[in-house]
């Protein structure tokens, strides 16, 4: 399933999220919160798929629901306040990554919450049962992390078959990011390559990154998880000079870890 698709699918979920008697007793306009640990320019398409969800299950924006949008803009400190600002709203349902899922079951034990996330629900302790979704909580995982972490990095190889070095670029506020690791390593050992990693959280720190990258010679990048696109990899002056001055650089993201 493609990613819109899959944001889509999670439209029409929200919007089954509220029973019809909770349904009958809000006020004509429902608002739903939308919470993201993201930025928002990004994401815009999923913005966009989120409302088809809601528009093929009779819901359309300003016309007989409401969205609020909250976006931590990669703060996950900001996340907790924004959830309680949703409740305070009174919001019927909660809609949000995973990495907001945890703020947002905090904020509630009675808003309905429904997440989307890449990595194990019961592992990252928002559910106990992947069947029985417990408490006030239901979503859907594509379960990246180590699920697929290890076809990443043979994909990535088969791209750039001449890397002895493969760099990983690791967003140290994404749960999956040490799962990932592991697995590159597995897959790269078992292929005669070695692995380098990096930890960024943003764009501020992509420099000292690529430049250990450059100096290892690095042919192959792998992008675990990040909250930054791969939009604002390549607009880094030094990823530019590192592409430039070494060979070519294949990159694969497992991006966004969220959705």
């Amino acid at each position: 399933m493609r990613r819109r698709e899959f944001i889509t699918l999670i439209g029409g979920a929200a919007a089954a999220a509220w029973p019809l008697a909770a349904r009958a007793q809000q006020p004509a306009m429902p608002v739903i919160g939308l919470l993201r640990s993201t930025p928002s320019a990004p994401f815009v398409h999923l913005e966009t798929a989120f409302r088809q969800g809601l528009n093929e299950a009779g819901f359309i924006e300003g016309q007989n629901v409401t969205i609020e949008y909250r976006y931590a803009d990669n703060e996950v400190d900001r996340l907790s306040t924004l959830a309680a600002d949703l409740v305070r709203r009174q919001v019927t349902v909660i809609v949000c990554n995973g990495d907001a899922a945890a703020a947002a079951r905090a904020a509630t034990a009675t808003i309905p919450i429904v997440f989307a996330t890449g990595e194990d629900p019961v592992r990252q302790g928002l559910v106990t049962h992947l069947g029985r979704p417990s408490e006030n909580l239901t979503g859907t995982t594509f379960f990246s992390g180590g699920v697929l972490g290890a076809k990443r990095v043979e994909l990535l190889l088969d791209l750039a078959p001449t890397a002895g070095v493969v760099a990983v670029l690791m967003d140290p506020h994404y749960g999956g990011s040490e799962v990932d690791l592991r697995e590159a390593e597995a897959v790269a050992r078992a292929h005669g390559r070695r692995i380098i990693s990096m930890k960024a959280a943003g764009e501020s720190e992509f420099d000292a990154s690529f430049a250990k990258f450059a100096q290892a010679d690095a042919g192959a990048l792998l992008v675990a998880g990040a909250r930054f696109s791969p939009a604002s990899v390549r607009r880094s002056s030094r990823w530019q000079r590192a592409t430039d001055f070494q060979r070519p650089m294949e990159i694969a993201f497992t991006w966004p870890p969220a959705a």
